[in-house]
């Protein structure tokens, strides 16, 4: 749909699945260190924690409103399609709890 927006897009392959004026969805296709740890015959390195602060952090710093939820990241079951999933949303003007 879009380009990603970091520097891993180089190293990775990922792609914005929805986008619109409030909500966004980022999905890792491809996870150079979940690749190569399966070719190694690791496990998944459960980097869910790690994400959450990552792209919650970028999120913030891009606009404070941004929230952020991870739909699917090691150590949760992932489709074999994805290594991860974020959702992005913001509020509607107006619609804030009175």
């Amino acid at each position: 749909m879009s380009e990603p927006f970091d520097a891993a897009a180089r190293l990775n392959v990922q792609e914005v699945t929805e986008a619109s004026a409030t909500r966004a969805v980022f999905v890792m296709r491809d996870c150079r260190v979940q690749s190569a740890r399966q070719r190694k015959g690791l496990p998944d390195f459960p980097c869910k924690s790690v994400g959450i602060v990552e792209y919650s952090e970028f999120a913030r710093a891009v606009d404070p409103r941004i929230r952020t939820r991870c739909i699917a990241c090691p150590p949760d079951p992932h489709g074999g399609d994805l290594w991860c999933a974020w959702e992005f949303t913001v509020d509607e003007p107006g619609s804030e709890a009175r």
